[in-house]
């Protein structure tokens, strides 16, 4: 059984909840309202190093695993705030820690660490491969000590909020690779130096409040030494930050159905039509009840996903899988939330269209249900490409 209910994970919980006390759900309903970043929060995630805390002691984090960084983000939702706002850093960061050099680490992480730098960013979807990235059209051409990058990418998060942003583009041409997840490579790109030098930021107008963009590359130039790892190895080196990823997108949807379960609850319980509280009725308590226990159910794949990544094992499969229940028990959970509230569930001070509007971008990206059914159904099941 894997060991999360431990006093370590436990001031985890107590520290991020103490933190989150300060940011209630007015703060984030006017945050929604306005369509701002919550910088106030970030910058308190930051000072109090929750951020840093999968970055390893000798750069100045916490060198804590990803089962830790699961449970801040967790938090964050479950006390009715919204981690995609940061989570960019915890799962980005695997890229940088895993395939960087030492150069690269020791110049990024202790500033990362510090909040001097953010990382924030990760490019690879683009608007004519959608998740088919083996066809990406974004090209980096190696010229002397630099290479030149040409492209766009579509849906790339928190870039106006970053300072740093991972990018994945391809070094060798599709027709002369071997295997098509081969040529790939990927780059951190200094934001700040490329935006108006060969990189053009795009925002995407949504319905959730996420900062998210449109990129466009115009032989924007960046030094050779940014390229992170060996040429054409990045898809490889990218699944790493894309499983931890999934991992940690199941938990916050983890956090997001205790929360939609917990208000329902109580409204159930406080409500009273006909003369008796509405959760008296078994109409209303067993969907409240179900999913609870789609959940936890979850929960328990969620904690095998981040083991396994923990533990150096392969993890794909779990960290799919564990996304997928956690996004589907989410959905639920916000569906029978909203039903509870009736009418009331609709107006923007009861925060439930707020978080119902959250979650259900979960059912959609990263990486859609649809995909991790084919992913399961061909990798795990010996079954057809579907696709």
């Amino acid at each position: 059984m894997f060991n999360h209910d431990n006093e370590s994970m436990e001031a985890i919980r107590d520290g991020v909840r103490s933190l989150c006390a300060n940011f209630d759900d007015s703060y984030w309903r006017g945050i929604d309202e306005r369509k701002a970043f919550p910088e106030e929060f970030v910058d308190a995630l930051t000072e109090a190093g929750w951020l840093a805390a999968m970055i390893p002691e000798e750069y100045g984090g916490s060198g804590l695993g990803l089962t830790e960084a699961s449970v801040i983000l967790e938090e964050v939702n479950r006390c009715g705030g919204n981690s995609g706002t940061v989570h960019g850093q915890m799962y980005n960061m695997f890229t940088l820690l895993r395939h960087g050099s030492e150069m690269q680490k020791r110049e990024y992480l202790p500033k990362i660490a510090a909040g001097e730098l953010r990382l924030q960013s990760m490019a690879v979807t683009e608007p004519t491969t959608g998740t088919d990235t083996t066809k990406i059209k974004t090209t980096a051409v190696r010229k002397g000590d630099k290479y030149v990058i040409n492209g766009q990418k579509v849906w790339i998060s928190r870039v106006q909020h970053s300072d740093l942003m991972i990018l994945l583009a391809r070094t060798t041409p599709l027709d002369q690779v071997e295997r098509k997840s081969l040529g790939m490579s990927i780059f951190l790109v200094d934001l700040h130096q490329a935006i108006g030098n060969g990189l053009s930021v795009q925002p995407i107008a949504n319905m959730v409040n996420h900062e998210t963009n449109e990129l466009f590359f115009d032989n924007l130039e960046i030094p050779a030494d940014n390229l992170i790892g060996e040429e054409g190895m990045g898809f490889r080196y990218i699944l790493d930050g894309l499983n931890a990823e999934r991992a940690l997108i199941a938990a916050e949807c983890i956090g997001d159905g205790r929360w939609f379960i917990q208000k329902a609850s109580n409204y159930a319980r406080d409500r009273e039509v006909f003369g008796r509280p509405i959760g008296k009725n078994q109409g209303v308590q067993f969907p409240i009840a179900e999913a609870h226990i789609d959940v936890e159910a979850a929960d328990l794949m969620r904690w095998r996903a981040c083991s396994e990544y923990d533990s150096g094992q392969p993890v794909g499969a779990s960290a799919n899988m564990a996304k997928y229940l956690a996004a589907e028990a989410s959905w639920k959970a916000a569906n029978v939330c909203l039903q509870t509230h009736g009418g009331f569930g609709f107006a923007a001070e009861y925060d439930v269209e707020r978080k119902f509007r959250e979650t259900r971008l979960y059912q959609v990206a990263p990486i859609s249900t649809n995909l991790i059914l084919s992913y399961v159904a061909e990798h795990l099941l010996d079954l057809p490409r579907s696709f």
